[in-house]
């Protein structure tokens, strides 16, 4: 008997071979985020599917392990989480194989790049560079490293999920909701779809105020040299900034140039 993958990259693993207490304990780690930096174990439970004493249970020995701190029944996550991250950072090709690529475009252009891979419903930024400019306001919480965006409302999001084989895709449809988060988003299987056939063939995303008003973002594929799409490189700009037009026309040739220079080191 085999356990399926939570994500199509991943092959399923054997019943046997299944730690289900491990996997307890990181569902209730992954379960903190900009939406809840707080919970108790009534929360964690419900954002898990455990039972809330079991909920209790993995919040109390994270907090004996150093993960998390507590105050009035409140869980919250300390330093420590870091070390997860920190240690991908420092040994992922990737992240360090396109930041100098990142950097250049942010000082060329003086807008916010990314790099950024699908992890379930999100695209989670692995790599980013930005040129500060305090009247500018991108994203409600910044696009830190480590930020997770829906993948069916963002650029890098639908260049991702159209380079999945049909099956996977079909699968990804099946299991994740598509949430309206602003009157533009797209939330239904069908038009996601359409629009993810139009991605696939002219091998570029532009999505305009669908994650966010006012903001549009614009991304093309990262592949290596078997052709296959490892990231997506992503450029964000507010409309004060530019506007879709302007994106296409100015910033498109340099994302797809930067990723043709990148494909033999990927």
């Amino acid at each position: 008997m085999t356990i399926p993958s939570s994500t199509p990259s991943q092959p399923p693993i054997a019943h046997a071979d299944f730690i289900a207490g491990l996997a307890k304990g990181l569902a209730v780690l992954e379960s903190f985020d900009t939406e809840r930096q707080r919970l108790n174990a009534t929360l964690a439970a419900q954002r898990t599917g455990l039972t809330r004493a079991a909920a209790r249970r993995h919040l109390l020995t994270l907090q004996h392990l150093g993960y998390l701190e507590s105050e009035g029944g409140y869980f919250w996550l300390t330093p420590k989480a870091l070390r997860f991250s920190g240690a991908y950072l420092a040994s992922a090709r990737l992240p360090r194989i396109v930041q100098p690529l990142l950097h250049r475009l942010a000082a060329q252009t003086g807008l916010s790049y990314t790099c950024g891979l699908l992890d379930g419903d999100a695209v989670v930024v692995i790599a980013r560079s930005a040129v500060h400019d305090k009247s500018e306001r991108l994203m409600p919480h910044g696009l830190h490293l480590g930020t997770r965006v829906p993948a069916h409302a963002t650029s890098t999001g639908r260049v991702l999920l159209a380079a999945l084989e049909p099956a996977a895709l079909s699968a990804w449809l099946t299991q994740h909701d598509l949430p309206q988060l602003t009157a533009h988003t797209i939330t239904q299987a069908a038009a996601l779809e359409q629009v993810l056939a139009q991605v696939r063939q002219q091998d570029y995303c532009l999505a305009s105020q669908e994650h966010e008003l006012s903001i549009h973002a614009l991304a093309v594929p990262l592949r290596n040299m078997q052709g296959v799409t490892v990231a997506a490189l992503n450029v964000v700009a507010s409309g004060q900034q530019s506007q879709p037009d302007g994106l296409l026309r100015s910033i498109l040739p340099l994302l797809q140039e930067g990723a043709r220079v990148l494909r033999p080191q990927l």
